[in-house]
């Protein structure tokens, strides 16, 4: 196989795209696609602060140097989750992210979940007894908590994750298969800002897992490669390999199964009702973050359960 472009032995093959390119055509090719990806879906502007929340992993990771590279003002978000899993999984993951940012002269905000707030992610699950076993459901609440959080004090206009398509397809089809169609309304590539939120965005949510595996090697970014220990026997992960299934014998079909609902969304042809009524939003009054109910914020109810089983 050879690169479309110069001709010489191609190091990236995709097939769902008919591309091949070598590995210095590849490192061009995922950045400009990046650029063309912000600018189609109105994602931000170079005057714009950009908060990139980073893992660890692959996707973060190279989220952050793409946009390092195309000269956008990114500084990184490191949230200390406390997950150890037997291969110190946290430590190992923050290790890695603030090594990637000394290296690039870049800013890494790290915020320690267990100094913050008396107890690691599992811990808290466990007292609060919510996820039934597992800590994800805390998890993912205390990451959109935090993320607002920190994007807010410190003035982000922007909040970027790294999903790339296969995060994006994978949640599409939990949703589309449990008739979500408030879930469905607000999927895509940009959660415009509201109410003391920061604006979120997820450039990657075009690029197949795989390119960015590629990116990242290529590009000699060190990263976690092990999963969270939590993440085993996850419907996400279950999803994923049914979608996979598929892509093997039909190439390109997650891209245009992502593709065909962002097109239906913009139309209005989801079949679902678009004037889903959305609950009133206030601030929390412990927090300040918003929150539908009239008391403090899930989050706030959390921490307040969790101190107090603790001071007992």
């Amino acid at each position: 196989m050879k690169c479309k472009k110069c001709g010489e032995k191609a190091s990236v093959n995709m097939r769902q795209h008919k591309l091949a390119l070598c590995k210095e055509h590849y490192l061009e090719w995922v950045p400009e696609q990046t650029e063309r990806f912000i600018k189609k879906y109105e994602m931000f502007t170079r005057d714009e602060k950009i908060l990139v929340a980073v893992s660890g992993g692959k996707d973060s990771l190279a989220l952050w140097d793409i946009l390092h590279r195309l000269g956008y003002q990114a500084d990184g978000l490191y949230l200390g989750l406390g997950i150890d899993g037997g291969i110190g999984y946290s430590h190992e993951s923050q290790r890695l992210a603030q090594k990637f940012a000394d290296e690039r002269g870049l800013k890494l905000h790290v915020v320690d979940i267990e100094k913050e707030y008396g107890q690691p992610i599992p811990v808290l699950s466990e007292i609060s007894h919510r996820g039934h076993g597992k800590p994800c459901a805390v998890c993912g609440l205390v990451k959109r908590h935090e993320m607002n959080r920190i994007a807010r004090d410190l003035g982000y206009a922007v909040l970027a994750t790294g999903h790339n398509l296969d995060d994006e397809a994978a949640v599409l089809f939990g949703n589309t298969l449990n008739w979500s169609s408030e879930y469905l309304l607000r999927q895509g590539p940009v959660l415009p800002s509201s109410d003391g939120l920061a604006r979120k965005v997820k450039p990657l949510c075009r690029f197949y897992e795989r390119e960015m595996t590629a990116y990242a090697l290529a590009r000699g970014i060190e990263y976690i490669y092990e999963e969270c220990p939590y993440a085993d026997g996850s419907q996400s992960i279950y999803y994923k390999e049914l979608l996979n299934q598929l892509e093997t014998t039909r190439p390109g079909a997650k891209l245009t199964f992502y593709l065909r609902f962002l097109e239906a969304r913009k139309r209005g042809d989801l079949f679902i009702e678009q004037n889903i009524e959305h609950a009133h939003l206030h601030a929390c009054p412990k927090c300040g973050q918003p929150t539908s109910t009239d008391d403090y914020c899930s989050f706030c109810r959390m921490i307040e359960k969790v101190n107090a089983v603790s001071a007992k």
